[in-house]
């Protein structure tokens, strides 16, 4: 199913207005391992990258 020009127009706005962005950079390789593990766990990688950082900040008392 196609998407409309509008739809796409919307869901930028949404992600615009709702997330920020961040670019990680890892040596090459590396991130064809971050997606197994994370495909293993059951996650995305940005899930996992997500929850990766959540923790580590929880246990660093932020």
């Amino acid at each position: 199913m196609a998407v409309s020009k509008a739809q796409q127009k919307a869901v930028a706005k949404y992600m615009k207005n709702n997330y920020d962005e961040l670019k990680v950079r890892v040596p090459k390789g590396r991130k064809d391992i971050i997606k197994a593990h994370a495909e293993k766990n059951g996650e995305s990688v940005n899930g996992f990258v997500n929850r990766a950082i959540g923790e580590t900040m929880q246990r660093d008392g932020e």
